[in-house]
């Protein structure tokens, strides 16, 4: 008898309840800049879109100080997923998506008319400037100048 009545009160305080809203998964994420020195960490929900990431790496990188300054400008940065392949992120999926959680944000090359980078000369025969400026994230291969720069500056030191 007892237990008919408890589940009576349990029943009659579940219909006076408001229905819970439904929570949204939120999740850690890690953003390396290139050319930074350590990564960003923030909490995203599943749903944003890979354009706001974006925003609020570059807000918390400007708001850290760090360097080189970077701006603020989405359309000038591509973003990757640090595990899975090389293609740049679109900015209008969602970031739950992809199921990555490390990330690589990189500063797109700026493209003259003629096609070529600015400031690579590997642009024209379909070198690492080319791939970069499609958004294909290209490691390990030094642009030409830097070797003599390197050469110079131990040289140079006493």
């Amino acid at each position: 008898m007892a237990a008919v009545l408890a589940m009576q009160r349990s029943k009659r305080n579940n219909e006076h309840q408001q229905p819970q809203p439904q929570k949204v998964a939120r999740f850690l994420i890690t953003v390396t800049v290139l050319g930074s020195a350590g990564p960003l960490r923030f909490v995203v929900k599943e749903e944003e879109l890979v354009s706001a990431v974006m925003e609020t790496a570059l807000r918390s990188y400007a708001r850290e100080g760090r360097y080189p300054v970077l701006g603020y400008d989405v359309n000038n940065f591509f973003l990757y997923c640090a595990n899975a392949g090389s293609e740049a992120l679109s900015l209008r999926e969602t970031i739950g998506s992809y199921g990555c959680r490390n990330f690589v944000l990189c500063k797109k090359q700026m493209v003259e008319k003629g096609g070529s980078v600015k400031g690579d000369s590997d642009a024209a025969d379909g070198g690492v400037g080319s791939e970069r400026a499609r958004g294909v994230l290209v490691v390990g291969r030094k642009r030409r100048g830097e070797y003599w720069k390197a050469w110079i500056n131990r040289s140079l030191s006493f």
